[in-house]
C-alpha cells in the first residue's frame, strides 16, 4: 500500500526499521557490488516482512577509506552505488510498498577529500579554516592533549602545510567537523533539507554523540581498569582506557540538535541517533530525545555487547532507562553493520534465535533489524587477505574487524554468489556456511527463520499495544524476563524464557485470553501455571473493559 502523506507523524513510536548496507544487498550491475537498483529490485522481498521502515547506510561519494561513512560529497550518490535518479527510483519504489525511508547521514566527520577539508588545510586564514577542529601542537611538538581514535592510536594528525593537527575520532582519514562554527551546522542543515526534498522521511544520525569537542581541549581522565568495557571498542584497544568526558558528549550539542529538529519538522521528518558511550550512553540517550524538541528516537550498544543479553541484564537497563530516560524513547538493535551478527556473539541458533526476536517485537521501543538477520545468518569467517575493513586489519587476529556482518545477503542457494551478483567475484566472499541460510532455501522450509520473524512483526501490527503501550512491573525470574504492556486499548502480559531449560511462571491474576499462538507462545496449562520450554514465550492479552471488570 502506498504511503498516506496525512498518516500518524508518531508512526516511528515502535516501528519496525530494516537496515541494509547496500555493499551487500544486491548487485545489479555485475560489478561485485551492491547499489541502490539493487535494492529497487529487492523491495518486494522488504515488503514482505512487514517493517515500517528501511535504514539505508551511506551511498554518498567517498573514497571508501572506511566504507561511505568517509563522505567526500554530501549531496550526491557515489557512481559504485548509482545516481541520484536511481535514488529517487528507490524513494517512489519503496513508498509505492508502504515502507517509509531512513538514510544515514555522518555530520560529526568527513573525508580528508572533501572540498571542505582540502579548502581548511590550504591555510590558516582561508574563509573554512575552522570548518574543522585544528590545534598547535604542544611546545615538544607532540599531539594537544591525550585523546585517542577509535581507529586506534592517537586522535591528532599532523597537518605539515597549516604545522597543526586536525582531530580525527576515526581513521586519520575522517577529520572531524568543528560544529562549533556556526557556518558548519548552517552547511550541515542545508544538506539534511537536500535530501529531505527528495523525499527522504528521515535519518539514521552517524555517532551523533561525537558532534562537539571541548574548546579547551582538556585532556580526559583515565579509567580504572574495572569500569572498562568493550560496548564501543573491541578489549584490546586502548580507547577503552580513558573516560571520554571531553573529547564527545559536549552540552552544546543540545542546542544543535534542536536546530536540526526544527529542520525536520519542517518536512516532518524524523531522526535515529546512534550514541556511541560506553559509561553513560543511556544517560545521553534520555538527553538527546528528551522534550519533544531534539531527536525523536536513539539507540545505545546495550544489546549490542559481547556479553550475552540476560533477563536480568534487561530488567537492569531497562531500570535504568526509567531513570534517565523516562520522558525519551529508545531503539534496540541486537545486530548492525558495525558488530559481530549476534547469532554468533552469544552461540544462539533456533529456539534461541526465535525467542529474542519474539521479545525484541514485545519490548517498549522501536526495532531496528539488520540485514540477514532475519535469515538467522551467523558471523562469517572472512581470511585476513580478503578483509576490507581497515579496523579489523589493524587489530588482527585478536579483533576481526566488521566484514564477518558485512559480507552479501544470500538469495538463492544455488546460484552464482548466491543470487547477490553475476560478477566474477564480489566485494567480500560469500561464506559457504551462509548458503543453506538463503532465502529461497528458507521460504521452502515451513521451520525457517524468515517465517517467524514474518509473524512476530505481524502480531507486533496486530497489537498495537505492543508498539504504543507503556510497560509495567518487568522483572526477571532467573531466566525468564516478564512485564505487562498497557495501551491502545488493551493489556498484554509479556514472558520469554531466556534459557535453555524449562522454567514455569504463575500468570498474573485475571481472565487472560492466549495469544501469540502463531510465534508459539505456552499458555496456562490445567493447574493454572504457565510451562515454558527452553525458549519459550508465554503472550497473554486482555481488554481494557475486561481489566476494569
Amino acid at each position: 500500500m502506498a504511503l498516506d502523506p496525512g498518516t500518524d507523524p508518531d508512526w516511528w513510536r515502535g516501528a519496525v526499521i530494516y537496515q541494509i548496507y547496500p555493499r551487500s544487498f544486491q548487485d545489479s550491475n555485475g560489478d561485485g557490488i551492491g547499489d541502490l537498483l539493487g535494492i529497487v529490485e529487492r523491495m518486494p522481498y522488504v515488503a514482505s516482512l512487514g517493517v515500517d521502515a528501511i535504514w539505508i547506510s551511506p551511498f554518498f561519494p567517498s573514497p571508501m577509506k572506511d566504507f561511505g561513512y568517509d563522505v567526500s560529497e554530501y549531496c550526491d550518490v557515489d557512481p559504485i552505488f548509482g545516481n541520484l535518479a536511481d535514488f529517487d527510483a528507490l524513494v517512489e519504489t519503496a513508498h509505492g510498498w508502504g515502507i517509509r525511508v531512513l538514510i544515514d547521514l555522518v555530520l560529526s566527520h568527513s573525508s580528508d577529500q572533501h572540498p571542505w577539508f582540502v579548502e581548511s588545510r590550504s591555510s590558516r586564514d582561508n574563509p573554512r579554516a575552522d570548518w574543522y577542529v585544528w590545534a598547535d601542537p604542544r611546545p615538544d611538538g607532540t599531539p594537544p592533549n591525550n585523546w585517542l581514535s577509535i581507529f586506534g592510536g592517537s586522535a591528532w594528525a599532523w597537518d605539515p602545510g597549516r604545522e597543526q593537527y586536525y582531530l580525527h575520532n576515526f581513521l586519520a582519514a575522517q577529520p572531524d567537523l568543528n560544529l562549533h562554527c556556526e557556518a558548519v551546522q548552517q552547511a550541515l542543515c542545508d544538506t539534511a533539507r537536500f535530501w529531505l526534498d527528495r523525499g527522504v522521511d528521515g535519518f539514521r544520525l552517524d555517532t551523533i554523540n561525537f558532534y562537539f569537542a571541548d574548546k579547551s581541549l582538556r585532556d580526559n581522565p583515565p579509567l580504572p581498569p574495572d569500569q572498562r568495557n568493550d560496548n564501543i571498542a573491541p578489549r584490546v584497544n586502548p580507547y577503552n582506557h580513558q573516560l571520554h568526558l571531553h573529547d564527545k558528549n559536549q552540552p552544546e550539542n543540545l542546542d544543535f540538535l534542536r536546530r536540526f529538529r526544527a529542520v525536520l519538522d519542517e518536512h516532518g521528518a524524523v531522526a535515529l541517533g546512534e550514541v556511541g558511550d560506553a559509561q553513560k550512553g543511556l544517560e545521553i540517550l534520555g538527553e538527546y530525545t528528551s522534550g519533544g524538541d531534539k531527536v525523536q528516537m536513539c539507540y545505545g550498544f546495550e544489546f549490542l555487547a559481547s556479553t550475552p543479553l540476560t533477563a536480568a541484564r534487561i530488567a537492569e537497563v531497562y531500570a535504568t532507562l526509567d531513570r534517565v530516560a523516562a520522558d525519551g524513547w529508545v531503539c534496540w538493535a541486537l545486530s548492525n553493520h558495525d558488530v559481530m551478527r549476534h547469532a554468533t556473539r552469544w552461540g544462539l541458533s533456533g529456539g534461541a534465535l526465535r525467542a529474542y526476536c519474539t521479545l525484541m517485537i514485545c519490548l517498549p521501543a522501536t526495532i531496528c533489524l539488520y540485514q540477514g538477520e532475519e535469515l538467522g545468518l551467523p558471523e562469517a569467517d572472512v581470511p585476513f587477505e580478503a578483509l576490507q575493513d581497515p579496523y579489523g586489519i589493524a587489530f588482527w587476529p585478536e579483533f576481526k574487524g566488521r566484514d564477518g556482518c558485512r559480507t552479501p545477503m544470500v538469495w538463492e542457494e544455488h546460484a552464482l554468489h548466491a543470487g547477490f551478483s553475476a560478477a566474477p567475484q564480489t566485494w567480500l566472499p560469500i561464506p559457504g556456511t551462509h548458503l543453506a541460510h538463503a532465502v529461497d532455501a528458507q521460504e521452502r522450509a515451513p521451520e525457517g527463520m524468515i517465517h517467524h520473524y514474518r509473524r512476530a512483526i505481524a502480531f507486533r501490527h496486530a497489537n498495537p499495544v505492543l508498539a504504543q503501550g507503556q510497560m509495567q512491573a518487568m522483572r526477571a525470574d532467573g531466566e525468564v524476563l516478564s512485564f505487562r504492556r498497557i495501551g491502545a486499548g488493551a493489556e498484554m502480559f509479556c514472558a520469554v524464557n531466556l534459557g535453555d531449560r524449562p522454567a514455569t511462571i504463575a500468570p498474573p491474576e485475571g481472565t487472560w485470553l492466549a495469544a501469540g499462538g502463531e510465534i508459539n507462545a505456552a499458555h496456562p496449562g490445567a493447574d493454572g501455571k504457565v510451562h515454558l520450554g527452553p525458549w519459550q514465550p508465554c503472550l497473554m492479552v486482555r481488554r481494557e473493559e475486561e481489566a476494569d471488570g
